[in-house]
């Protein structure tokens, strides 16, 4: 009978350790996952499917929930775990990796779980279309380009910021796979370049410790004072090809460079104005999806 409680005893210690130790590993990835930027790649598809749906019933589908859903949380382990895992050397003298974000230390499921949740796209294809692959494989590529060799287009100025279009795909692929075909051209140059400036603006906070490593960015080439006028160039451009589709959306978008004005003359400091992004780009593009929302139910 001892013998029996005993063998109990310690068979239940290693399974309780494994437990926690996959509770860890799980509240690290979410943690390396950014949720505060989790609707930087979901939001889009919800503005996307307002846009594309001729009729309520449209808006809710397996392709549009399916979409929402990875672009969430899988497509964020993805697309910020890459980043981790090939910034490692660089993220070990970034302030930001101390307090506001995770740093990388080499975990061996770290690559694995980037690995799963691209993997996972696969799943997506049989259910948004076929004009909405390209994207989705966009977003894959261009995701995998910024972070990894031999591309690694972060580390080449202009191509930087080009490459962060990645951030609208979700929206061109939900638009996609709801409407059969991409949205107006002119939306997809409005929202890529939307994507550069927000892209360029974040790299501000890291214009000291990239140059302390060697990397060289837009950011780092401009310096401070040269990208915040090209950050709200990036925004002036976006708003004037959206208000060309229609003027409401450009005056909208105009919140950017606004900003950019507003920071720089209030002087601001730029880390603290960053971690201001995430609202005001939830709000922008609620009032977005509202408009879509709007035209769909009242004309």
């Amino acid at each position: 009978m001892r013998d029996s409680l005993e063998s109990r005893s310690m068979t239940s210690k290693p399974t309780a350790a494994g437990e926690t130790d996959r509770g860890e590993q799980l509240s690290y990835l979410l943690s390396l996952s950014r949720p505060r930027f989790w609707l930087y790649l979901a939001g889009p598809v919800v503005v996307g499917v307002a846009y594309a749906a001729d009729a309520p019933d449209e808006l809710l589908t397996p392709a549009t929930v399916a979409l929402f859903v990875y672009f969430l949380l899988p497509a964020n382990v993805f697309l910020y775990g890459i980043n981790d895992v090939y910034d490692r050397d660089i993220d070990a003298a970034n302030p930001k990796k101390e307090d506001r974000e995770t740093r990388y230390r080499g975990q061996g499921y770290v690559p694995a779980a980037v690995g799963l949740c691209a993997a996972l796209a696969i799943l997506l294809v049989p259910l948004v279309g076929a004009a909405a692959v390209p994207w989705l494989a966009a977003f894959l590529v261009l995701g995998a380009a910024y972070s990894a060799p031999p591309a690694r287009l972060k580390t080449t100025p202009l191509l930087d910021s080009v490459s962060n279009g990645l951030y609208v795909t979700p929206g061109i692929a939900a638009y996609a796979a709801v409407a059969g075909t991409a949205p107006p051209l002119l939306a997809i140059v409005g929202g890529w370049l939307w994507a550069m400036g927000m892209h360029t603006f974040s790299a501000i906070p890291d214009i000291e410790p990239d140059r302390e490593t060697g990397i060289r960015t837009t950011a780092t080439v401009l310096g401070e004072t040269r990208t915040y006028a090209y950050c709200g160039a990036c925004w002036l451009a976006s708003a004037a090809a959206f208000g060309a589709i229609d003027v409401r959306m450009g005056v909208l978008l105009l919140v950017y460079p606004v900003l950019v004005v507003a920071i720089t003359t209030a002087s601001v400091a730029v880390d603290r104005a960053y971690w201001w992004f995430p609202a005001i780009n939830t709000v922008v593009g609620a009032a977005l999806t509202m408009g879509g929302l709007w035209r769909l139910l009242y004309g």
